[in-house]
Order: structure tokens, then C-alpha cells, then sequence
């Protein structure tokens, strides 16, 4: 139970939809899950409020505590919506958890072929939206005097990324992070980023398939190649890295980006 107690605002928190029957869990839904399983109270907040309620059933059936919420982080209106209604049923914020984001389905493309209002389109969802949900978090926060802000980035950061708009992004979420763990760090507020690398989700697998024609397994099978370890990682493994970062255990951990990729972030020249 090493979130008992504590409550989290998890944007991106339903689960993507997908034609497959055997669909894996993304990255939000299993999130919302291992921290409810710890303990904490979630508030999960998705464009689809079908996919955050199935979700929020999902935990509440299991015995923990959950509620969803429609929420368009396009709209900022939405995010203070969901940081109020998490504040009117709990009380206080302990853990955001950023997990919004998109890119080839949103129209993705290397510098030479992008279109200029999907690349606006794609930095309003990845980064403008985790940028809005600390303007109202921190607020909280700052009077708590705790929190803990976590930012999903990407191994595409940092490395080799054909497509300009989520990489610009999710390098830009790295800066982000180390500006809002100095600035809020004498309040005891940590902000961390984690960068997952070849993860086997909907969104980075069925619609990368979608999108070029091809099977679900050829792509998968391309993408684990690409992997020192020699296979894709879950979306558990990553909820497994926010557990850690969310917990007591981090409690010194601040600024920082945790990769969870399989060692791809090692290869450099």
C-alpha cells in the first residue's frame, strides 16, 4: 500500500480504444490500476468518459476507490474541472500524472512534410496541456505543501525520431520536468518525467499499423527487433516506474527522467 492515503489525477487515464479483441492495457489505464491497487484514490480523466468508466469500475470492483471524468485536455477549462472535482471529493492532490499524448494519428510527419496545424495540433496535446495542468495543480500543491507531478515523456526524446511534432514535444517535456522540480522544490513538490521506449500499446502499435496497412504483429515484431533486450516492454512496466516515482520510496527524486526501455537509451553515436 505504498499510496494508501493518497490521491491522483490521472489525464489520459481510459483505455484507448482498439478493433483487436486482445488489445494490450495502455499506459494510463494501467497506471490507474497499480495506484489504486496501492492504495490511492484515483480520479481518472479521459476524452472518452466510456473509456475512464470502464476503467473506474475496473478499480472499484477490485475493492479501491476511482471516479472518471470527461475531460479534453485541448480545453483548459476541462483540466481545472478535473483538478476541482478531484479537490471536492478528496480533499487534496497529491499525484498528477501527465499521460496525454499522440502523434502519427494526429497527423505526425517528418520537418520537410509537416502540415503547420497538425504540428500545432500535436504540441497543444503533448505538451500545452501538461503545462495547463500544472498552472492549476501547483496552486494546490504549493498550499499542501506536497506533490508530485509526474510527466510522461519518451525515449523518442532523445532518440532517433523521424517525426518532428511529438519529438519537439516529448524533448520539451524533458526541460519542462527540471523547471518545475527547481521551481517548486521549497515546497516540497517533486516533478519527475519518465521516457518509455518500445512499449506494446494500442496507441503505439495498432495505430502505427493503421496507419501504413499492415498487421499488428509485423509491427510489433519491427519494433521489438529494435530493442537491446529483444522484445517490446507492457504498459505495467511503466505504471510500475510511476509507482516508484509516485512513492515515498522517491522521496529525494526530483528533476529527473527515468527511461523504461529496455536499454535502448544506452546506444549513443
Amino acid at each position: 500500500m505504498r499510496l494508501n492515503f493518497k490521491t491522483a489525477l490521472i489525464f489520459g487515464g481510459g483505455q484507448a480504444p482498439s478493433d483487436s479483441e486482445e488489445a494490450p492495457m495502455g499506459n494510463g489505464r494501467a497506471t490507474a490500476l497499480t495506484f489504486a491497487r496501492e492504495g490511492a484514490k484515483v480520479m481518472i480523466a479521459d476524452r472518452s468518459i466510456e473509456a475512464a468508466r470502464a476503467v473506474a469500475d475496473e478499480i472499484t470492483a477490485a475493492g479501491g476507490t476511482a471516479l472518471p471524468i470527461a475531460c479534453d485536455v485541448l480545453e483548459e477549462s476541462h483540466i481545472q474541472i478535473a483538478i476541482n472535482e478531484t479537490l471536492a471529493n478528496w480533499g487534496k492532490l497529491d499525484i498528477l500524472h501527465n499521460n496525454v499524448g499522440l502523434s502519427i494519428e494526429a497527423g505526425d510527419a517528418p520537418i520537410t512534410e509537416i502540415d503547420a496545424d497538425a504540428f500545432d495540433h500535436i504540441m497543444r496535446l503533448n505538451l500545452r496541456a501538461m503545462v495547463l495542468a500544472a498552472k492549476h495543480a501547483l496552486p494546490v500543491m504549493r498550499h499542501q505543501n506536497s506533490g508530485v507531478i509526474i510527466n510522461i515523456s519518451s525515449i523518442a526524446a532523445t532518440e532517433t525520431y523521424p517525426w518532428v511534432g511529438y519529438k519537439a514535444a516529448k524533448a520539451a517535456i524533458l526541460a519542462l520536468t527540471e523547471q518545475q522540480a527547481i521551481q517548486n522544490a521549497e515546497y516540497g513538490i517533486r516533478a519527475v518525467a519518465i521516457q518509455p521506449g518500445m512499449i506494446d500499446t494500442v496507441m503505439a502499435v495498432d495505430a502505427r499499423a493503421k496507419a501504413w496497412d499492415r498487421s499488428r504483429a509485423e509491427v510489433a515484431a519491427e519494433r521489438a527487433a529494435r530493442v537491446p533486450m529483444k522484445r517490446q516492454g507492457s504498459a505495467q512496466d511503466v505504471a510500475n516506474a510511476a509507482l516508484f516515482l509516485a512513492s515515498g520510496e522517491a522521496g529525494f527524486i526530483s528533476g529527473i527522467s527515468l527511461r523504461v526501455d529496455g536499454a535502448s537509451g544506452c546506444r549513443i553515436g
